[in-house]
């Protein structure tokens, strides 16, 4: 344990003195001191570094005897300082390393190409390609996942709120999955970013400005716990051309933010079918997406088309087209 107590930045007397308090509350300086084997000055001086950093507290009646503060408290908050500490010490080594690669380019071509292994080195990356993005964050995103599709959504949203641009076009299937439209994807179009949806994608990815991308590795349809991060070269420039390509061929997902006002614009559902429909999604898929019965999505995809005068999906993508509405 006093090892351990090292690790976190306690000194062995702090940690010593601590351990001893846990077992034996309401000690005096005294006691510790005689327990512990140190100086009645060690001791004190343990207990009032022990009080500053709230792992120790003075007994409510008798003054001179001590209480440690519950060990889930006191050690949590020490491990909480510690990981703080590793997240910037983390944050800096790839600063330097992205560095060291633009340095390192022109005569390396080996730097242009990284491989990460391990789902928490691969959770690291795309978070610090995130934080550090500068002006826009670009993503291709398509099942399976490795970790939860959700996991970077707040730490999006703030990046949003400072005015970094999020564009990511999603595959049907990333759609279709059940619950995401509704309570991830429409919640991050409302947020600002800016969302596409493809009936296929190439691979998953995730770029940052024009730096760096992230592409997990993947063997059929399954995904290998290990990534590619491109830093800049020409493949990081045809990846760049590959988004921008599917992006244009993708059809936005909306909101309908102000629609359904008595304006000719479709309401909220029919807004969603659309992009759904344009996307290639069955109607089982959309059913899935949307949370709708079989019937009611039946229902509100007979309304679309009586709406739009159409009698086939393909029609009734060319009237929403022409009504502007896609």
């Amino acid at each position: 344990m006093l090892d351990a107590f090292g690790v976190l930045g306690l000194g062995r007397p702090d940690g010593q003195v601590y351990a001893e308090l846990v077992t034996t509350p309401q000690s005096t300086a005294g006691e510790l001191a005689d327990q512990c084997g140190l100086t009645l000055r060690q001791s004190q001086d343990a207990l009032d570094r022990l009080a500053d950093q709230g792992m120790a507290t003075r007994a409510p009646v008798d003054r001179d005897r001590y209480l440690a503060v519950a060990p889930d408290v006191a050690i949590g908050t020490l491990i909480g300082h510690r990981e703080a500490q590793l997240r910037s010490a983390r944050a800096e080594m790839h600063r330097l390393m992205d560095a060291f690669r633009e340095a390192s380019r022109y005569t390396d071509p080996a730097h242009s190409v990284e491989v990460l292994t391990g789902g928490e080195a691969i959770a690291q990356r795309l978070e610090h390609l995130i934080e550090t993005s500068h002006y826009q964050v670009r993503g291709f995103d398509c099942p399976p996942y490795i970790q939860d599709p959700v996991a970077n959504l707040p730490r999006q949203r703030v990046k949003l709120r400072s005015g970094i641009r999020f564009r990511t076009v999603f595959d049907k299937e990333a759609v279709a999955w059940p619950g995401r439209l509704e309570k991830e994807i429409l919640v991050g179009v409302e947020d600002g970013e800016e969302a596409r949806v493809r009936p296929a994608l190439p691979m998953k990815m995730m770029m940052s400005d024009d730096r760096m991308a992230i592409i997990p590795i993947s063997v059929g349809d399954a995904v290998l716990d290990a990534a590619y991060v491109i830093h800049p070269s020409a493949l990081l420039q045809a990846l760049d051309a590959l988004f921008e390509a599917e992006w244009e061929r993708a059809v936005p997902l909306q909101t309908a933010i102000g629609s359904g006002d008595g304006t000719d614009g479709p309401d909220a559902d029919h807004l969603k079918l659309l992009g759904l429909l344009a996307a290639g999604l069955t109607d089982e898929s959309i059913a899935r997406s949307l949370g709708w019965s079989a019937r009611t999505t039946q229902r509100r995809l007979q309304g679309l088309m009586r709406e739009l005068g159409a009698t086939t999906r393909f029609q009734a993508g060319m009237a929403a087209r022409e009504r502007g509405w896609l």
